[in-house]
């Protein structure tokens, strides 16, 4: 009898474990005021009991969709969404159990990724940042823009591909801007007051971290290039484990000399930087992302490659490869910053970005050369940063008319009577126009010795020369680390720092 009066007691308990594992359970990605991409297919994912039957009510449309969960309880739809509005929506996504998603927006969603310079928050964050953007007080107080919506991952490392983040949407305003990506709000404020439709992004950004570990690790093995980011990985791993034994040994002497007493040893254990290994970022804070329907990415890194900067020629453009073949969205929209002047940078990294925006498709490249600082390597003015980045989508996403997005790309080159003729694209109604000399142009000859050389506008193009070099063969333009030029095409944007020769750079040969 007593095992009987406690077998309802079990039932219940049972009961209450199916109906928990049953439930229906969503990605933080997919909640409330989440911006879902206009006109398109957009997936709707989560996790379920095995083969449960799902029904999906979408507020813009009457008839629901019905699908089954996949026998591992995980599933996946794609919906149409309709044309973008500031009109707000519902979701309601009904197993065993039943989620209402409020105030969903269709318009465009973006994906902001990147180091430190997309991380830069709009305001201060004590004890990280020292200083916000330019202006950062009034940008905070004026940022109330309730169609535009923000999702910030954590950050995050792990070894092994994720399927979710931590985060969750907010609508723009003074105290949700404080602390979201500098760059990545200014290019959705300009979009929004310019396409007039809802703006959403996610920015997913880590400080101090290289472009390998924002890429898968089949990628990486693969190719046989990239061997050396993966040596490299592995002798971190070996000193870091060297370090850890060094640490405990010494602890135990101090603990054997103290009586097992090391309450206060001064011993510090190892710190392993987790984020700058390959893939773990790909693995934590991109995986999850993968679902989302976005119209496209914006992309601010390259200084913690600098250093390696001729093998990010190939890593740079694989890990775009990378992600378009995860998203499986075509050749996604992929604008990226150049890096902007500062003295641990070097011209060999700008180049490797110029040479990226120039072989891979449906890309773009924000030029910095005005608005960095030599001494500070977050520089305060991503108001600048995000406009032209949004130039960009304005006119090659968006295709608007008539809107100059690039500064002066080099283009070839001829050399007439002593001198070198260059000739660029992007300067479709010629050069602006200035009472200074033009800056940071250099000449050489054979002998690949360069000296500061004359350069004069022509026209479209730009002549230059120098007395010391009578027979010239190559022109370098704002090459080294802090240059300061001064070449802007009519619509005042930057010309990109450039090289006619290819002769190896001490980079380079490092």
């Amino acid at each position: 009898m007593i095992y009987l009066k406690k077998l309802p007691l079990l039932f219940i308990i049972l009961g209450l474990k199916i109906t928990a594992i049953a439930q229906v359970k969503l990605p933080a990605l997919v909640g409330d005021n989440m911006v879902l991409q206009q006109n398109s297919k957009v997936n709707l994912w989560g996790w379920a009991s095995p083969n449960e039957k799902i029904k999906i009510q979408l507020g813009w449309q009457n008839n629901p969709v019905e699908i089954t969960a996949n026998p591992d309880g995980t599933w996946k739809t794609a919906v149409n969404t309709p044309q973008g509005s500031e009109k707000p929506f519902d979701v309601s996504i009904e197993a065993s159990n039943k989620i209402i998603l409020k105030n969903i927006l269709i318009g465009e969603v973006w994906i902001c990724s990147g180091q430190s310079n997309m991380y830069f928050p709009v305001g201060k964050e004590d004890g990280t940042w020292k200083t916000g953007v330019k202006n950062y007080e009034q940008e905070i107080q004026n940022a109330n823009f309730p169609s535009i919506r923000l999702f910030t991952v954590l950050t995050k490392a792990s070894q092994k591909p994720l399927d979710d983040v931590t985060g969750s949407w907010k609508q723009c305003s003074p105290s949700s801007i404080k602390t979201f990506s500098a760059v990545a709000y200014f290019f959705g404020r300009d979009l929004y007051q310019n396409l007039k439709v809802p703006i959403g992004l996610i920015s997913s950004s880590w400080g101090g971290t290289k472009a390998e570990a924002w890429t898968s690790q089949t990628v990486l093995e693969e190719n046989p290039d990239f061997l050396p980011i993966l040596e490299q990985d592995a002798k971190n791993e070996k000193l870091f484990q060297e370090k850890l034994e060094i640490y405990y040994a010494d602890l135990q002497k101090e603990r054997i000399a103290n009586n097992n007493d090391i309450s206060k040893s001064q011993l510090k254990r190892p710190k392993k930087e987790e984020n700058k290994t390959s893939y773990v970022l790909y693995n934590a804070m991109l995986h999850p992302l993968i679902n989302y329907t976005m119209k496209g990415v914006i992309w601010y890194q390259g200084e913690s490659n600098a250093e390696s900067a001729f093998l990010y020629r190939t890593l740079f453009p694989a890990m775009i490869k990378n992600w378009r073949s995860d998203w499986d969205q075509g050749d996604f929209p992929f604008y990226f910053v150049q890096i902007a002047p500062h003295k641990g940078q070097n011209p060999d990294i700008r180049e490797a970005q110029l040479m990226a925006s120039k072989s891979v498709s449906n890309t773009g490249m924000a030029v910095t050369t005005d608005v960095g600082n030599a001494t500070n390597i977050h520089p305060i003015d991503k108001q600048t940063v995000g406009y032209r980045l949004a130039l960009i989508a304005r006119s090659k996403t968006y295709n608007e008319s008539n809107l100059a997005y690039s500064g002066p790309l080099y283009n070839h080159m001829k050399i007439k009577k002593g001198k070198i003729q260059l000739f660029f694209d992007d300067v479709e109604n010629g050069f602006k126009k200035s009472n200074e000399d033009l800056k940071e142009f250099e000449i050489s000859g054979n002998d690949q010795i360069f000296y500061p050389a004359q350069a004069k506008i022509d026209g479209k193009t730009i002549v230059v020369s120098s007395s010391k070099v009578k027979n010239p063969v190559a022109v370098r333009f704002a090459w080294k680390a802090v240059p300061e030029p001064n070449l802007f095409n009519a619509e005042n944007l930057p010309a990109s720092p450039f090289r006619t020769d290819d002769w190896p750079t001490e980079n380079q040969k490092k």
